[in-house]
This record gives C-alpha cells, sequence and structure tokens, in this order.
C-alpha cells in the first residue's frame, strides 16, 4: 500500500473513496461501476496535475519518499550475475555504500551506489545511506579496480549526506570524500552517476563526479540539506521550502545549469508508484549514455570530465 505526502492529501481521499466503492461492488448488490470510473478518472488527473507543478520542497519529500526503490532494488532489476564486494581492506564494510560487478544490457559494469534500506532493521544497517569513511574508501577500491579491469563504472547516488558522528571525522571523513571524488576524476573508463533519490553534500558528489549524470526527474541534488541551509540562514529549519526553492535543488533546474546531462522520467505520481517502470527506464538511460561514452579512450574520457566540471559556474 502507497504511503501519502502532506500535499497528497487530496489525492489519498479520491482514492480511498474509490477503495470503498471497489469493497462495495465487489458484494455484487449494486452496479457502481460508472461511478469509480468517474471517481478513478478524476484522482488520476489530480494526481497528474499535482505531480506536473511539485515545488522544489514538494520534489525533496519525494525524492525521500521511504517506498522509492533503492540500490538493491535496481540491482535486482537491471544487473545479472551481480558480485558483490565487500570492505575498503583497511578498516571495516561500511553498508551504506554497496557495489560489485555485474551485466548490465549484456555490459560488463562496476556498479556502486547508495543504500538506505527500506525498514527500520535495514535501515540501521544501512544506515540510512549515510556513508563512512570506510564506505567511500570502498568505492576507491572498487574503481580502481573497474579502471584494472576496463569496465565501465556506473554509481547509483541516494543519500542525504555523508555520516557526521565523531568517529567517521576521527577516521578522516572529508579526506575519504575527496579522494573518492578524485578517484571518479581519473578514471580511465566510462563512468556513469545517476541520482536515484537524494544526491546531498559530499557525501554525493564522492560518487557523481562521472562522465554523464542522470537524475531522475523528482530527485533533489545539492550541496546541503534544504533544512541544513534555512538552519544557517533563518536560524529555523521552519524556512526549509523556501531555501529548497533558492538553492535550485530540482532536475529541471540542474539541467538548465549544466550541473546534470539528462533527466530520467519517472512514473506519474514517482517512482514509488511504479518502480518497476522507474527501473526499467532508468536502465535503458544508462544503457544510452554508456553507449555514447563507449567509443573514448582513456585520454578523452578524463579530457571529457574535466571540461565538464571546469565549465560549471563560467560565464
Amino acid at each position: 500500500m502507497i504511503s501519502y505526502l502532506d500535499f497528497e492529501k487530496p489525492i489519498a481521499e479520491l482514492e480511498a473513496r474509490v477503495a470503498e466503492l471497489r469493497e462495495t461492488a465487489a458484494g455484487g448488490s449494486v452496479d457502481i461501476e460508472a461511478e469509480i470510473g468517474k471517481l478513478q478518472a478524476k484522482a488520476d488527473k489530480l494526481l497528474r496535475d499535482t505531480y506536473a507543478k511539485l515545488s522544489p520542497w514538494q520534489k525533496t519529500q519525494v525524492a525521500r519518499h521511504p517506498q522509492r526503490p533503492h540500490f538493491k532494488d535496481y540491482v535486482a532489476g537491471l544487473v545479472e550475475d551481480f558480485m558483490p564486494l565487500a570492505g575498503d581492506r583497511a578498516f571495516a564494510d561500511d553498508q551504506a555504500i554497496l557495489g560489485g560487478f555485474g551485466r548490465l544490457g549484456g555490459r560488463r559494469v562496476m556498479v556502486i551506489g547508495h543504500e538506505k534500506g527500506d525498514d527500520t532493521a535495514s535501515r540501521l544497517k544501512h544506515n540510512f545511506g549515510m556513508g563512512k569513511p570506510e564506505g567511500y574508501r570502498k568505492a576507491i577500491r572498487l574503481m580502481q579496480l573497474a579502471d584494472r579491469f576496463h569496465v565501465p563504472v556506473v554509481t547509483l547516488v541516494d543519500t542525504s549526506g555523508a555520516f557526521p558522528g565523531v568517529q567517521a571525522e576521527e577516521r578522516g571523513q572529508a579526506e575519504a570524500i575527496a579522494r573518492s571524488t578524485e578517484q571518479c576524476l581519473a578514471l580511465g573508463v566510462p563512468m556513469v552517476a545517476a541520482i536515484v533519490g537524494e544526491g546531498g553534500s559530499g557525501g554525493a558528489i564522492a560518487l557523481a563526479a562521472a562522465n554523464r549524470v542522470l537524475m531522475f526527474e523528482h530527485a533533489v541534488y545539492s550541496v546541503i540539506s534544504p533544512e541544513g541551509c534555512a538552519s544557517i540562514l533563518w536560524r529555523t529549519s521552519d524556512q526549509a521550502p523556501a531555501a529548497a526553492d533558492a538553492m535550485k535543488v530540482t532536475a529541471q533546474d540542474l539541467k538548465g545549469l549544466g550541473i546534470i546531462d539528462t533527466i530520467v522520467p519517472e512514473p506519474v505520481g514517482g517512482a514509488q508508484r511504479g518502480p518497476e517502470n522507474a527501473i526499467a527506464s532508468l536502465g535503458s538511460a544508462i544503457g544510452s549514455a554508456l553507449d555514447e561514452l563507449s567509443p573514448l579512450d582513456a585520454a578523452a574520457l578524463k579530457a571529457d570530465r574535466r571540461a565538464k566540471f571546469l565549465k560549471m559556474g563560467s560565464l
């Protein structure tokens, strides 16, 4: 059963009414199929109209929806023969960042991404997708392995940010993020990153400094969360909607600014309403990006990345 966000309450009421009428119709005493059809059409139109004009803050809520597909769902739906690889060979295996070899559309790839978890136990296990230094060092190790075997790298970004705990800072969180970003830029193989939910702060860019950056239609990508920005500027997180609007966090804004390359469409109502279609849509977009990059040699790929990121913010 789908969970509704605050701004979806009118949709929830209509769909609840449709469900009630369907139960009544199942009893067979009254023929109300025509009424059900009218209400369903009204609910569908309201859903389309609502998602056609979401504000940046509403998109942030959609990007955080707990029922959106996660890393394991994308791997299950897109990657064949997935072989998970664990550990940074220095401290531990961070469950917030997962990765391994597999085949995507028949092509060998190294897939790396954040995993948030989908229930209380798994969210605690995966630390809500907030990577620690050992997670980013694992990502570095896997990217280097992919480079050695001439295998393209695909990353799936979905994190509110890197873990801010004291122990993470003691183990060199900033250095690990910087090294991971550096490794992305140094790869001699094609790299495609996809922002599939939240792309928050350095914890996101550490896996997204790629040749091509894809982004779901209702995902968000920013240097800080709207709540964090509001707390700094207005001393209260109540101003998060205003911060989200000012920060240009949406895929549409970022495409216009040249930060991302491709907006991947989602089913009406967001990826949480049609996960299979969303996963298939992302797989197609990743395949197209890899097809575009595959003819380039190592020098051309590095030059492509360099030009892409140096262009950002230029007049």
